[in-house]
């Protein structure tokens, strides 16, 4: 109760013919919310200090036991929120008091549609996700505002400053560090997007996040270069489970195929294209968009090697995503590579190193990737500085032949 205050108060800026209004101004945390109580009094006749009308007069008397009523009454509104385990503040009291309240949707109502809504729809990773930042909001609510849930039309720009606050100084559950900047972000736009959910299904009149910007940090992903991957594709290894696990890291390099897109591969997928060579003929199993990728030779000899698994198990000798990660960790050990190496930088190599500097044009890149954007493409994808370099050494001998045409 202590964060709970009721002023009342004399406006004497509206003050006409000598009377002035009375107001009711509710601070709670710092915050406040103004109802006029329909009350006016001669100026002369307010007493600031006790927030009552001077005199002894049965109308002075009348309208101070009416002022006290009505501040009786915000206290009652105030206890009736908070009995009600919801997240109680100024405008909360002043819209119960005012008979405006509607026991609309919650915040946590809305991620719990969601989450009912896109199982099945979603994939279990991003589901997961979703729990996460569901996670976080109910520790803010608890912690921070002290509350089980919040009304959807209670929540304001403030809320979201301080929920990214409280994401900043959060721990992540499985290094039990400090959440990243984009780490964040990921957790602002999950819950960017339940907010236009709720605008959607009217839940909510309005996206607190109307002025708010999500802020990602760029980071250039990890690649091998082409020498890289010379030297990961023909070190000599002991072990044979290395050595499968370097060989289809090598395959989905040479043809952009992702962890789950090669572990899912069969005999089917393989068939011959446009140009009667063959081809990987599937559909992305994260975006559901049709990828066709014609098969370099450095892949070919690869599928070779292991075709008796596609023949016989109808599928390539992929262990689990965290097991090949490991495994290719160790590879790059030997190899000497001071990179930190996971099985989707296959993918960054595709993009980089094999298509995009060896001047296949970005658009081609982008299809073969499975992109529905070419900016997507984009963020794994970069020009390498022997590619500007070649590109420059080009124009630099084309504008000396034009010179010479010239002379």
């Amino acid at each position: 109760m202590k964060t709970f205050k009721v002023l009342l108060w004399q406006n004497g800026a509206k003050a006409k013919n000598g009377l002035a209004p009375i107001y009711a101004r509710i601070t709670i945390r710092g915050r406040r919310a103004e109802i006029s109580t329909g009350r006016n009094c001669p100026v002369a006749n307010w007493d600031s200090k006790t927030s009552r009308i001077v005199g002894r007069s049965e109308g002075a008397r009348a309208l101070n036991q009416e002022l006290e009523r009505i501040k009786h009454r915000l206290h009652e509104c105030y206890k009736e929120l908070l009995d009600q385990g919801t997240f109680v503040d100024a405008r909360a009291v002043k819209s119960r008091y005012l008979g405006e309240d509607r026991k609309g949707r919650t915040l946590l109502e809305i991620v719990d549609y969601h989450g009912q809504k896109m199982e099945g729809v979603f994939k279990e990773g991003t589901l997961k996700n979703y729990r996460t930042t569901k996670t976080y909001l109910e520790g803010y609510l608890l912690k921070v505002l002290r509350t089980r849930d919040i009304y959807l039309e209670q929540l304001q720009y403030g809320f979201i400053i301080d929920f990214e606050r409280y994401l900043r100084n959060s721990k992540n559950a499985l290094s039990n560090k400090p959440l990243t900047n984009n780490g964040t972000m990921k957790h602002l736009e999950r819950l960017n997007k339940l907010m236009n959910l709720a605008v959607d299904l009217e839940w909510s009149e309005r996206n607190p996040f109307a002025r708010y910007s999500l802020k990602f940090t760029k980071y250039d992903r990890s690649y091998l270069t082409e020498q890289e991957l010379l030297d990961f594709a023909t070190i000599k290894l002991q072990k044979p489970a290395l050595s499968i696990c370097r060989d289809m890291f090598v395959l989905a390099c040479y043809t952009g195929l992702s962890y789950i897109d090669l572990k899912q591969l069969t005999v089917d997928r393989i068939t011959i294209g446009i140009d009667g060579k063959k081809w990987f003929f599937l559909q992305r199993e994260k975006s559901k968009q049709p990828v066709k990728v014609p098969l370099l030779a450095k892949a070919l000899a690869i599928l070779d090697k292991y075709g008796e698994d596609l023949r016989i198990r109808n599928s390539l000798p992929v262990y689990s995503n965290q097991k090949m990660n490991k495994y290719i960790r160790e590879v790059t050990d030997l190899c000497g590579i001071n990179k930190h190496i996971s099985f989707h930088v296959a993918r960054h190599t595709f993009a980089t190193t094999v298509t995009l500097s060896n001047g296949v044009p970005i658009e081609t890149v982008s299809k073969l990737l499975g992109h529905t954007k070419l900016s997507t493409t984009q963020i794994y994808a970069r020009v390498l500085e022997n590619k500007i370099s070649s590109d420059m050494e080009l124009l630099e001998n084309r504008l000396i032949l034009k010179e010479k045409n010239v002379v």
